[in-house]
């Protein structure tokens, strides 16, 4: 037992009873001092000014620990003390004097007080109480970090050393709460960064011992157990590099979520994940207008669709960072949506959600529920979105994706929603698929709504998210997690990716662009292998491509092309004040009435599962579409 007590380490409990006890004897000191330093210790004048003297004990006294009390300074733990509770003292403090001068020249103008009082003591206990309040808590401050930072050595054989890549105001947090708390099991020995002004300097006294390019050499000299990336700015490339260096030397290491997963949330150790596909593909992070956004969401009621799947479950996340007056939540999957539904209730607990089941085929009940929470800004994101699978479910595809999509626009333009804002896919570029089709004849209805009626509605087109229900990175990490083989469709496929958060922040910042008829294109950057991705996620859980994990190749699937595109051939784009945010230049001229007839065809096709008329009818209502032309769905499997 007793060497259980040693092994702990000593941690001071100041209570705010002793905190009170030590102000009043500061209170008495500083009253005193003033006089004292404003008659310059001579002690003929001390005595002719004593009763004042007293009299601005007394009073302080009484008013000062009052003051302090209402300011809530013996109610802080001040071993934690930061700014704010700096901030705090300042104004406390400066309250509580000024109540206390109000109080002394009243009394003298009354002839209570002796006979003078030098105007400038006040000033100067001001200046003391100041000195003395602040210098009390932030001592207690010190001597608790003092012994939280010399834990008993048989306590700092465990701790973890850590090296911080980054040294900037993120890697500074994180050593900051490294060194607060032994709990954490972590000691950091260095920071590594690019910056040359950082180099040879010391940050909370942890120095910065090299830059990126240094690490395999830092990890050859160093006594490391842990390297932790902490820039959440970093692009993929840093982080590649950190994990490529680290896995060769056998180090562990992890990082800090990229800044769009921080959106909403604080740099912290809690944060700290390993490094996952998603943090090897990020792009350095573009501008923030959030001005914008917050004018187009903020005091706003907002409906999103699907809001129980990926991209709908980001959009409600960032979308209740902007405050809006109501958040509604439709899906057709209970369970995601009441997933959705907790998670935001406790993120923001103070903001009206209403979770609502429903499937967007049905008009009348979509028609009831824009009637009942009468939104303002609508987000559509609800859609089926397997490619392979809807090959097999063409009705289905129909079903949902048109005649859903056609449900939510009519809804809209009935209920004068200001703003409608439609996810679409790069699929829909010359679709060659049944997915692809039918989001580009969704796409088709809200611009053809748009165009008819003058409101902002618009579509955001982009490609695949990282992480995303039924998609590739999900599968493979689940074969690797069986041993194998990861299955590829072809070696030379290839797709545009983004992470979940990135493609839904740049959605915001194209909805509150949009002035109607818009198909907004996000800049994906450049098009990833997925054998490359796969060989990623494979050395991400520890083990080598061919050697542990086969990976087995086996063609390509019905609707597949080998790449993606985002425009047709033959359009351009433009660009916009976001430059991640592209415009189309061609405004996709369409006729409502004949797309109305050719919706209700499919519409009677679908309910008569007539899927060869669905697929002819598509590729002749389309722009360029070929999806006649893809492999029967039961030559190639589905996954």
């Amino acid at each position: 037992m007793d060497e259980k007590i040693k092994r702990k380490k000593i941690r001071p409990q100041v209570r705010n009873r002793f905190v009170l006890l030590g102000d009043l004897i500061l209170i008495i000191v500083s009253a005193l001092g003033s006089f004292a330093l404003r008659l310059e210790m001579n002690a003929d004048f001390f005595r002719y000014y004593f009763q004042g003297a007293l009299w601005l004990v007394g009073i302080a006294l009484v008013v000062k620990p009052l003051v302090y009390y209402l300011f809530g300074l013996y109610r802080r733990i001040w071993i934690y003390a930061s700014v704010n509770e700096l901030k705090l003292i300042a104004a406390a403090v400066t309250v509580a004097s000024g109540l206390v001068s109000f109080a002394m020249i009243g009394l003298f103008m009354l002839q209570v007080i002796g006979p003078g009082l030098p105007r400038t003591v006040l000033a100067i206990d001001w200046i003391l109480s100041l000195i003395f309040v602040g210098g009390l808590r932030f001592l207690i401050r010190m001597l608790g970090e003092n012994q939280n930072g010399t834990p008993i050595t048989a306590n700092a054989g465990r701790m973890k050393r850590v090296v911080v890549v980054g040294a900037g105001d993120a890697g500074a947090l994180v050593v900051r709460e490294m060194q607060r708390s032994n709990m954490l099991n972590l000691s950091p020995i260095g920071f590594l960064d690019d910056d040359p002004a950082k180099q040879k300097h010391q940050i909370y006294g942890v120095p910065v011992i090299g830059s990126l390019d240094n690490l395999a050499q830092v990890l050859d000299t160093h006594p490391v157990d842990e390297v932790i990336i902490a820039i959440p700015t970093a692009p993929g490339r840093v982080v590649r590099l950190v994990s490529d260096v680290c896995r060769l030397k056998g180090i562990p290491f992890r990082t800090m979520p990229g800044i769009y997963e921080l959106i909403g949330g604080k740099v912290s150790v809690n944060r700290l994940r390993e490094v996952d596909i998603t943090d090897l593909l990020r792009r350095e992070p573009a501008s923030i207008d959030n001005k914008l956004i917050g004018s187009t969401l903020s005091g706003k009621r907002v409906l999103v669709t699907g809001a129980g799947g990926s991209i709908g479950r980001e959009l409600c996340r960032q979308i209740a960072r902007w405050d809006p007056a109501e958040l509604t939540l439709l899906g057709h999957g209970e369970n995601s949506i009441f997933e959705t539904f907790l998670e935001l209730k406790e993120g923001y607990p103070s903001l009206a959600l209403h979770p609502v089941i429903a499937d967007v085929r049905d008009s009348s009940r979509l028609a009831t529920i824009f009637k009942d929470h009468h939104p303002q800004v609508v987000f559509h994101a609800a859609a089926h979105k397997h490619v392979p699978l809807m090959e097999v479910n063409v009705e289905e595809a129909i079903t949902n994706n048109v005649v859903g999509t056609r449900n939510v626009v009519q809804a809209a333009v009935t209920h004068s929603v200001e703003r409608l804002v439609m996810i679409s896919t790069d699929k829909a570029v010359r679709p060659a698929n049944v997915m692809g089709a039918t989001k580009r004849l969704a796409e088709m209805i809200v611009l053809d709504a748009a165009q008819h009626t003058g409101c902002a509605f618009t579509v955001v087109r982009f490609g695949n998210v990282l992480g995303s229900r039924g998609s590739v990175v999900p599968l493979f990490k689940q074969q690797i997690a069986r041993g194998g083989p990861v299955t590829v469709t072809h070696p030379d496929m290839e797709r545009y990716f983004m992470t979940i958060p990135e493609a839904v922040n740049l959605v915001l910042q194209a909805a509150a662009m949009g002035q109607g008829s818009e198909v907004f294109l996000l800049n994906m950057g450049q098009q990833v292998k997925i054998l490359d991705l796969a060989e990623d996620l494979i050395r991400l859980s520890g083990l080598e491509p061919g050697r542990d994990i086969e990976i087995v190749f086996t063609g390509v699937r019905a609707g597949e092309k080998l790449s993606e595109e985002l425009w047709e051939d033959h359009s351009s784009f433009l660009p916009t004040d976001h430059p991640e945010i592209f415009r189309s230049q061609e405004d996709e001229q369409v006729d409502g009435q004949q797309l109305e007839v050719a919706i209700n065809a499919l519409q009677h096709l679908a309910e008569q599962g007539e899927r060869e008329a669905i697929i002819s009818m598509l590729d002749e209502i389309i722009p360029s579409a070929a999806v006649h032309s893809t492999l029967p769905p039961d030559i190639t499997s589905i996954i």
